[in-house]
């Protein structure tokens, strides 16, 4: 059983933007290892704050291939914060565990820096490519209340959500 239930698109949560940390203390750790498990579980690479209804500024992801068996190496983040863009972008599939079962192409700067707390609560910072750097932008997105959809024009983002709605009138989800 998931730590926190993910919410899904229209969620107000998901539109909200968040509020920085004031330090990584134990219950900032214990909701990161919560989210992780949650991420985990979904299972996902990524996970902001905001799908699960909280609204500070913590984020967690994991790109490693946990299903051949690579071991866990997960990323906590406090309070990140874009410090570096290329001007050189790259075009990935995007998905969302906040929207689930839709994909869209989204274009983004192929590298990025970020500086952030870790789960220690330390100054650091990541330079971030490709699948990585796609990553850490949809989640640091969240905590700024946007999702990857609102990148797509409004007829394509208004076919998904109605498939999204389409597949909760099912019980798909």
């Amino acid at each position: 059983m998931s730590e926190y239930k993910i919410v899904t698109a229209p969620h107000p949560a998901l539109k909200q933007k968040s509020k920085a940390v004031s330090a990584v203390d134990d219950a900032v750790r214990a909701q990161m290892d919560a989210m992780l498990k949650t991420m985990y579980d979904a299972p996902g690479i990524g996970l902001a704050a905001n799908q699960v209804g909280m609204l500070n500024r913590v984020l967690v992801m994991d790109l490693s291939k946990r299903d051949e068996g690579e071991e866990p190496s997960p990323i906590c983040m406090a309070n990140p914060e874009i410090i570096y863009k290329s001007e050189e972008l790259s075009t990935m599939e995007e998905g969302c565990l906040s929207v689930p079962k839709q994909y869209a192409d989204i274009e983004r700067p192929k590298i990025v820096r970020v500086k952030y707390l870790d789960y220690n609560g330390k100054e650091a910072e990541l330079e971030a490519d490709n699948l990585l750097s796609h990553c850490v932008q949809h989640e640091i997105d969240h905590l700024d209340g946007i999702l990857f959809i609102d990148y797509l024009s409004t007829l394509k983002r208004k076919m998904l959500l109605k498939k999204l709605d389409k597949l909760k009138k099912q019980n798909s989800l």
